[in-house]
């Protein structure tokens, strides 16, 4: 495994972070009024124009795909404290604890990372960026059908274990974007 893998991972982070610290500032936790299944149609739709852009090889709107998998990133995060928070508890949050919900959220996500990039040997590192976006839009196709489910799996991961993957392939995503690996 090589070494720079978290240093990646959590400079890829660090960028998410800061636009959510950001947007945190300027709109509060407006987003606590979204139920879950509006979060999984939230990263539907980042996802969805990211793979139009990849395939008609051109964006109109003029946000990049880097901003979207940052979407993605933070929409995965939104969706992981919704599912921890009551929805009866207080819509509006203050900033350090949303960052702490946050942190924690990330962590767990990094952790999960880095057991499966070593049993599958940093393959992600061989992968296109319009992969991770197919594995994307194939994790939401899932976690609608458990959503419409209303939770219950015979032999499936959970909801969360899909958003947390879909945190993962778009951090990943970002740091072959910004060419931050050694490898070329």
């Amino acid at each position: 495994m090589h070494t720079d893998t978290p240093l990646l991972f959590d400079h890829a982070l660090a960028q998410c972070r800061e636009i959510f610290e950001k947007k945190t500032h300027d709109y509060g936790t407006a987003w606590r009024i979204l139920r879950p299944l509006s979060i999984t149609d939230q990263i539907f739709i980042k996802a969805q124009r990211i793979r139009s852009i990849e395939e008609k090889r051109e964006n109109k709107v003029g946000e990049s795909i880097e901003n979207e998998f940052i979407g993605i990133v933070n929409y995965c995060i939104i969706a992981l404290i919704q599912l921890e928070l009551d929805t009866d508890e207080n819509l509006e949050m203050d900033t350090a604890q949303v960052l702490t919900h946050y942190d924690t959220k990330a962590t767990m996500c990094k952790e999960l990372m880095m057991d499966k990039n070593h049993d599958y040997g940093e393959a992600w590192r061989a992968m296109r960026v319009s992969t991770y976006t197919d594995l994307i839009l194939m994790k939401i196709l899932r976690t609608k059908q458990i959503e419409d489910k209303k939770g219950k799996t015979l032999i499936s991961e959970g909801i969360e274990a899909n958003f947390s993957d879909m945190l993962n392939y778009a951090i990943f995503a970002l740091i072959r974007l910004n060419e931050f690996f050694e490898d070329k």
